[in-house]
């Protein structure tokens, strides 16, 4: 029989999302001013879009 409670508490994407916001937590805590949008994005990984599509 199944067990509805039996369940995984491991969830990929959350994961990711707790690695991304522990580096946030990192960086900020580790400079002496407020982040740049520039260094969130590069802490993030985002690619900037050149708008060239």
């Amino acid at each position: 029989m199944h067990d509805q409670f039996d369940v995984s508490l491991e969830d990929a994407d959350l994961l990711g999302e707790v690695e991304l916001t522990t580096n946030l937590i990192i960086a900020a805590s580790e400079s002496d001013e407020h982040l740049s949008d520039e260094e969130i994005d590069q802490i993030l990984g985002v690619l900037k879009d050149d708008g060239d599509l």
